[in-house]
This record gives structure tokens, sequence and C-alpha cells, in this order.
């Protein structure tokens, strides 16, 4: 299954959970609802409760009455069964894959973000020296001066002080943005990729509105808008 694809099936299955969850718990969830100050509020004390996302949490609050039927439940389980059939992997085996305490933000010129290039380049490239480091850093540097692309820091806020995961790159051609990621080697199969690649399609489009953003990674090319 392509990654995207995948990506998707793993967000319909967390929500189908959710709301299973929430009408076996509904009278909990009404009353939290019902003292909530306002819609904000209400998605925080639903996540809370569920200890489940503020996305799955929004999809709770929004659930019409019409589905609290018995045969509406019904429908539900089915769903989750059926992704689950369908899904490689969950959120309980890849944790971090919700993106929940985690953020994307622009590469620095920080002895942090060098260290983090560092670990990339010995990966990717087999050549960590100053040398390679600094070409690298300069090509970053001059196609987000160009506005051609985008080198994107991926942390984990979950401790006080931001962990580095790894890099988001976005980089323009003509009309199309090829996206690649990259995860520290240790931290690979944790959920951090898919959590990368959720929040990059959404800064890269913000970054590059009307082009269309071109999935890499060495299996498999997808494109979405």
């Amino acid at each position: 299954m392509a990654t995207t694809n995948h990506d998707r099936v793993l967000d319909r299955r967390e929500i189908a959970a959710a709301l299973l969850r929430a009408l076996e718990r509904r009278h909990e969830v009404l009353d939290v609802i019902v003292e909530s100050d306002d819609r904000d509020a209400a998605i925080a004390a639903i996540g809370s409760l569920l200890e489940t996302t503020d996305f799955c949490a929004e999809a709770v609050l929004a659930l019409p009455l019409g589905r609290l039927t018995k045969t509406e439940r019904r429908k539900i389980r089915a769903e989750l069964d059926d992704l689950d059939a369908v899904v490689k992997w969950t959120t309980d085996s890849r944790p971090y894959a919700g993106g929940e305490h985690f953020r994307l933000r622009p590469i620095a010129d920080t002895e942090d973000d060098a260290a983090l290039l560092r670990a990339r380049c010995a990966d990717q490239l087999g050549d960590d020296s100053e040398a390679t480091i600094t070409a690298e850093r300069a090509k970053g540097a001059a196609l987000m001066d160009e506005e051609s692309g985008m080198w994107l820091v991926a942390e984990d806020l979950d401790a006080d002080t931001p962990k580095p995961i790894g890099f988001a790159f976005g980089e323009l051609d003509g009309n199309e943005v090829e996206v690649r990621i990259w995860v520290r080697p240790e931290l690979r199969k944790q959920g951090y990729g898919t959590a990368t690649l959720k929040q990059a399609r959404t800064e890269l489009a913000a970054y590059f509105p009307g082009s269309t953003l071109i999935i890499r990674t060495p299996a498999q090319r997808d494109s979405l808008t």
C-alpha cells in the first residue's frame, strides 16, 4: 500500500476507534461536552476522556445523533474491523504516528541543526565531513533564499527540550514540489516518519500553494494535490 494511502487508512481507523469508544462511553462524553465552555474546550475534554487526538475528538464532537443507534454502532464496529484487516500497523505499535507534541520548523544556522544534518549526511551520503555538511547547508540556504525549496526540521516536543527527529525536504520543480523525509535511524519504525510526512504535506502546501506535492520514498512515488 502506498504511504499516502496507508496514512489515510490509519486516520480513518483511528477515527472509527475513537467513535466506537465514544459511543460506549456516551454518557460521559455528553457530560464533558455540556460542561465545556466552548468548542475548543469540548474537543480538549473529549480527547482527554478518550485518550485520543484532537483530530479524532473533533470527529466525536461532530457525530450526528442519528449514529447513536445500535445499527449505526454495528456499522462503525464493522468499519473498524475492515480497516484493521487492511492497515499494516496502528499507533499502538508506532506511538508517534499521530503527530501529537510534534512540529516542523525551517532549518536554522545552529549547532543542533548542524549536528542533525551531519547525522543525515553520514546515513544517506556516507560522508559527514565538514566539506559535505557545509555544501549541504549552502544548498538548502540557496533553495530557501530563491523560494524554490524549503528544508524543515522535525522535532518531538514531548520533553522540556525539543528532540530533533529528522528532516522534511521540499524542492520546487516547475509546478511540482518533490517531498522527501529523513528520520534518524535509531528513531525509525516508531511513527515519526508518518508524523513528519503528515505535517510536511500541510506545511509545504502552504509554502507552495497551487503546486502538486510529489512524495518520494526509496520504494515508491506518490502524488497528491
